[in-house]
């Protein structure tokens, strides 16, 4: 059978426009480096942009926003610790109220001073009928914030929600900067103001984001005084310009990552991360609607190949969102590669071999279309890998690639190979990629997932602060989810990273499934030191 691969235009054009993009040619590190001029700077090559710079609208929600602070923020093992707040919530009424202290003397950046009520704005405008933040459904515990004094926030949550401290690395907005404007369209969305480490200088959408060191930074004016993140949506194209000089560091694909491997004063870096590759099902779908069909596709799929083969080994299995290194993964509820219960299952459910190899039942093909977006290696490797499995048991999958603007209309009846991914809480993946209220809502449960029995166990388990029943709660999820997939959990990558070996004090967290302004080996750049 042959397997079909369509390049849009835009996939094949996107690179040449890339390539045009402003970047200086000195060549990178410490001092003067590819960001040219005087000063420490760092230019990093990163595959996806922000579409806005507020925090009322999402941006920075899971931390490390550079711009901007939250009340708390992780170390670099992932555990809460105190940032606008001077110490760790105080934990009242049965887990229903959160009493943070406000660390004191901290200001904007346009010198104002930062107090509870910035804290009350921006959580309260999140929170109104009338902001786009696509997001805001994370706050669905929350019923109010208030200021009991210009250093005090209380939060009461409308049921104990075990990991709302979590929450609060969303980043503070300037209420005096900020209000008084169309939170959907008004200037604060790319002229933003905060107390965080860096203040934006300038950007230019599809090219690149500047920023300089903030000198007044609670937290010490950062010794890397200007960042550039330069926005390069192609995998070859961003590595082609770390090679000639233009950029400090980049984000990778392995296979691409080690061609840098014995470059001198230069370091290949990997994180760990929750960030899966999945492929959606639409339940709706006249082929991917059947659970036989489903089933046999979670079945025939060689996970290990793919981490082999596409990631080089820069990987693991995965059988969900959940990771299997997590404590929260359920034991047992691994899937063996098994192209021939695979095929069983089909010929169970009516699915029979026609003469040209793809299945058939009631005269229609087991055929639908899987999507990447274009520019992407590695999706796009782990789509034909999955679709020349399928093909193995009877299944013809045509594999194209385009933007997310040509994909989202077609979400609702073609497969898309997906990505996702958060260290910081079960709840923050599986309630949004499989609770059947959040159908098609933009890019959740973008499967269309409806299991009532997996909605119950999501509820169940958001709305406890017992430990022990959020891990059977969650664990009830995984084993209805591989009896009854709406996707096709393919991998946990590893991100990969190049970078001139220029500062001290670079390390990695467990990273989410974004990687560009606040993931990275730069998720701590404010507390870098050059190398002596």
């Amino acid at each position: 059978m042959r397997l079909r691969v369509i390049r849009t235009a835009a996939a094949m054009t996107f690179g040449a426009v890339l390539a045009g993009a402003a970047a200086c040619s000195a060549p990178s590190g410490g001092k003067g480096g590819a960001g040219g001029g005087t000063g420490d700077s760092l230019v990093v090559g990163i595959a996806q942009e922000p579409d806005t710079l507020s925090p009322l609208l999402g941006y920075g929600k899971d931390g490390n926003s550079k711009i901007f602070d939250g009340l708390l923020r992780h170390d670099a093992d992932m555990e809460l610790e105190p940032a606008l707040a001077a110490k760790l919530p105080e934990i009242g009424d049965g887990g229903r109220t959160y009493t943070y202290t406000l660390r004191e003397g901290v200001t904007f950046s346009d010198g104002t001073p930062f107090d509870a009520e910035d804290v009350v704005f921006t959580y309260e405008t999140i929170l109104d009928e009338k902001t786009n933040n696509p997001s805001k459904g994370e706050l669905d515990a929350l019923d109010s914030v208030t200021a009991k004094d210009e250093d005090t926030v209380v939060f009461r949550l409308r049921y104990p929600y075990a990991p709302f401290a979590e929450r609060t690395v969303l980043p503070i907005a300037s209420k005096e900067a900020a209000a008084g404007q169309d939170v959907n369209t008004g200037p604060y969305n790319t002229e933003p103001v905060g107390t965080g480490p860096y203040v934006l200088t300038g950007w230019s959408r599809g090219e690149k984001l500047t920023f300089e060191a903030n000198p007044g930074y609670w937290g010490g004016a950062p010794e890397v005084e200007r960042l550039t993140m330069a926005v390069i949506k192609d995998d070859d194209v961003r590595a082609t310009r770390l090679r000639s000089g233009d950029l400090d560091a980049a984000v990778l694909p392995p296979a691409l990552a080690d061609t840098f491997a014995g470059d001198d004063g230069r370091r290949v870096i990997r994180a760990r991360t929750a960030d899966f590759r999945a492929v959606t099902l639409p339940t709706a779908g006249p082929v991917t609607g059947d659970r036989a069909v489903r089933r046999a596709l979670d079945t025939a799929v060689d996970r290990q190949a793919i981490v082999d083969s596409v990631l080089g080994g820069a990987g693991r299995a995965a059988y969900g969102p959940v990771p299997t290194g997590s404590p929260w993964f359920a034991e047992g509820t691994e899937r063996r590669h098994d192209p021939r219960k695979a095929k069983e299952i089909l010929e169970d459910a009516g699915w029979k071999a026609g003469e040209d190899g793809v299945r058939r039942r009631d005269g229609r093909r087991a055929a639908f279309t899987l999507w990447y977006p274009s520019g992407d290696r590695l999706r796009q490797e782990h789509a034909l890998a999955y679709a020349a499995d399928a093909e193995e048991i009877g299944i013809d999958i045509t594999v194209e690639s385009g933007t997310w603007e040509v994909i989202e209309p077609r979400m609702k009846d073609d497969a898309v190979l997906s990505g996702g991914g958060s260290p910081a809480d079960p709840d923050f993946d599986l309630y949004p990629l499989l609770h059947s209220s959040l159908a098609l809502d933009g890019f959740n449960n973008m499967a269309a997932y409806d299991n009532p029995d997996v909605d119950r166990a999501l509820e169940e388990a958001r709305r406890t602060n017992d430990r022990a029943a959020r891990a059977e709660a969650y664990a009830a999820v995984q084993r209805e989810l591989a009896e009854n997939p709406g996707y096709t959990f393919l991998t946990h990558i590893d991100h990969v990273y190049v970078m001139d070996d220029a500062w001290q004090g670079v390390t990695t967290q467990v990273e989410p499934h974004d990687h560009g302004l606040g993931a990275g080996p730069w998720w701590n750049v404010e507390d870098w030191r050059p190398k002596k």
